[in-house]
């Protein structure tokens, strides 16, 4: 098993699944610069600081919202699907790993009680802006 793996379709990248093995030993971005949602770990070592600093206003548009679900407990297997809702794959889900949604459609099944920290692109619209199917 890959401590990362891109799901795609058709060339378009659907998922990042990112197993919790995964210790890099220095900064490693998974995502790239392109995609509108970035995801990476910094490595820093003891005793070094990380500047104080404030993060500038940016206008950015986003037409969809992209989600990482870290597996805080549990386990699940989660389905993948294109923008036009055909399955292209289905991973576990383990305590420990992250999924980062960036495009296509996703469903989860429960193998065990599960416990997700989601974070994902705000504001909250108050608009349903899912389309189940």
């Amino acid at each position: 098993m890959e401590p990362v793996e891109r799901i795609a379709a058709n060339g378009c990248t659907l998922a990042y699944v990112i197993r919790r093995e995964l210790e890099p030993v220095k900064t490693t971005f998974l995502t790239p610069e392109t995609l509108n949602f970035q995801a990476g770990f910094i490595v820093y070592p003891a005793c070094s600081e990380i500047p104080r600093h404030v993060h500038k206003p940016i206008h950015r548009e986003l037409n969809r919202t992209s989600e990482v679900l870290f597996v805080k407990k549990g386990r699940c297997e989660v389905d993948f699907f294109t923008d036009d809702k055909q399955l292209v794959a289905t991973r576990e889900l383990r305590t420990g790993d992250v999924l980062l949604l960036v495009a296509g459609g996703h469903g989860f099944r429960l193998q065990e009680d599960t416990i997700f920290l989601e974070i994902k692109q705000g504001p909250y619209t108050g608009v349903d802006e899912k389309e189940r199917f």
